[in-house]
């Protein structure tokens, strides 16, 4: 056993000895049916603090030789698989966090010679009797144990873009890196397989990669690793239960991250310390401050401010990922800067209808945090209003509530203004502190027809009535009433019993005015 060779189950003991520990064993599946086929090269990218390094420890603890994991494995997942005695402790495995290596070195050449002479201590030590061709070149040692003892290794590389992070412009240590990297895994005959994870997906150079030989899992490709990228929903109702603590109140603060087959993923770190403390705040977004992001949303790009605006409204905007070079400085489009926000967990993506939008409240926060440091006060304005416009509607007040339209629309004025789904961007932003208390829905199928917009109270707040909208453009407040009444609107939340708000708007767009008429209605079935 060796610091870098076979470096013991430490790591994952610790995680399996943690007050919460949620069974992720079941990737090892997905790995053993890729190990010694052309599909043995992997990269997982994933944001920072979703259980990265958790895994990539248990990947270690399952395949190195020496020791004996399987008291580790025993009631976990992979233990029922056909494949989990076969390679349980079967390999020499490698474990680089690149991270520590950079942080020693801050110099990508000094790293490499460092990380090969560290390995090739540990391997020296391992195979003593090897004839070595050169003893001092780390991938002729590999070949030569190969060819000579018959071993294969498994290398597990965490964090294994911090060039891409920390050197952000140094083109030429990054491609430096690539080869390195290039050279010890690819097409070598001692691989049995090559994990790497990481925030970044592989970095491209023109039409290629250095690596292209890796299948990559990543934000905006999970495919069939989906549910090993956080914690799912299933699991999170499970730890509810056993810390008493309330899924509805959860799932608006750390869901959102809409995966592969409706997969819908939570932040470990989050909900591991909203359980663990019994209380709901903002934990991962703490782990790095909102500057990192206002510096990617202050980037003066068409349409910016108009895309972040309509975000913070609860939108959903379609962006092409595929230009994303993947790095942190090569921009030319904002689609590209959202492409990054969505690997760094500060935007969620739809695969399949290649939507991005603010997965939770978590994020939504530090969204407004950092369009308030960017200087957007006209936008900060109308989320701190939004309070009092809440309580303006739900005292029936009407024209405070028009008043508190008017004032949101004339701070948001970014956005376009001119048809009525333009009007709802206005109206979600403005009602933005609605979401504590509802869940908020647009075009919900309703009775005849589709509702505008929808509030539901959450199941912790079953005071709040219920909140039907329904919105025009230069017509009258009373047809919005007339139409929510002829078509049954109300009919349609099935579930609900209670105080229902109607709520008809009207922009006169000559007038530049809101009116608004607010009734309340009764609904026990």
């Amino acid at each position: 056993m060796g610091v870098y060779l076979n470096p013991g189950c430490v790591r994952f003991e610790e995680s399996r000895a943690s007050r919460i520990y949620v069974d992720k064993s079941g990737m090892i599946t997905q790995l053993n049916a890729a190990a010694g086929t052309e599909q043995k090269y992997i990269c997982v990218s994933r944001p920072r603090r979703f259980g990265k390094s958790m895994a990539a420890n248990m990947i270690a603890a399952y395949y190195q030789s020496g020791t004996d994991s399987g008291k580790l494995f025993q009631d976990l997942k992979i233990s029922k698989d056909s494949t989990y005695e076969e390679n349980l402790n079967q390999y020499q495995v490698i474990f680089l966090n690149m991270q520590d290596f950079l942080s020693r070195t801050h110099d990508v050449q000094k790293m490499e010679k460092l990380l090969e002479k560290a390995v090739l201590r540990d391997l020296l030590r391992a195979f003593p009797n090897v004839d070595y061709l050169d003893a001092t070149d780390l991938v002729s040692v590999l070949l030569d144990i190969h060819q000579e003892e018959k071993k294969q290794f498994v290398f597990i590389i965490d964090e294994w873009d911090c060039i891409f992070r920390e050197n952000q412009r140094d083109e030429e240590a990054q491609k430096l890196y690539l080869d390195f990297l290039r050279n010890l895994l690819k097409d070598k005959s001692y691989v049995r397989l090559a994990y790497m994870t990481g925030i970044l997906p592989i970095k491209k150079y023109g039409t290629h990669s250095a690596l292209n030989m890796f299948s990559e899992f990543s934000m905006t490709s999970p495919r069939q690793l989906s549910e090993y990228f956080g914690f799912t929903e299933d699991e999170v109702k499970a730890l509810c239960d056993d810390y008493d603590m309330s899924f509805d109140e959860t799932q608006r603060w750390y869901d959102g991250y809409q995966l592969d087959n409706q997969v819908h993923i939570y932040s470990p770190k989050s909900v591991v310390e909203a359980m663990l403390s019994h209380r709901f705040d903002s934990y991962w977004s703490k782990t790095e401050t909102y500057e990192a992001l206002r510096v990617y949303i202050e980037m003066n790009f068409d349409g910016m401010k108009d895309t972040v605006s309509e975000l913070l409204a609860g939108a959903r905007v379609r962006v092409n990922t595929e230009k994303f070079t993947n790095d942190m400085t090569t921009f030319e489009s904002k689609d590209d800067v959202m492409t990054l926000l969505i690997h760094l967990g500060y935007l969620a993506y739809d695969v399949n209808t290649e939507e991005i939008f603010i997965p939770n409240s978590e994020v939504s926060r530090e969204f407004v945090n950092a369009v308030e440091g960017a200087g957007w006060n006209q936008v900060v304005e109308a989320v701190r209003a939004s309070e009092e416009l809440l309580k303006a509607t739900w005292r029936q007040d009407e024209e405070a509530v028009a008043a508190g339209l008017e004032k949101a629309h004339m701070e948001t004025s970014v956005l376009t203004y001119n048809n009525e789904n333009a009007l709802a961007y206005t109206m979600s932003l403005a009602y933005y502190s609605a979401r504590i208390y509802y869940t908020v829905i647009r075009e919900l199928p309703t009775g005849k027809g589709f509702a505008d917009l929808v509030f539901l109270p959450r199941k912790n707040h079953p005071d709040k009535p219920a909140m039907i909208v329904e919105l025009k453009w230069n017509k009258t407040a009373d047809s919005a009433i007339d139409q929510i009444k002829r078509q049954e609107y109300g009919a349609g939340l099935d579930e609900y019993k209670g105080n229902l708000l109607l709520l008809g708007v009207n922009y006169v767009k000559g007038q530049k005015t809101h009116v608004c008429k607010i009734e309340m209605v009764r609904k026990e079935s």
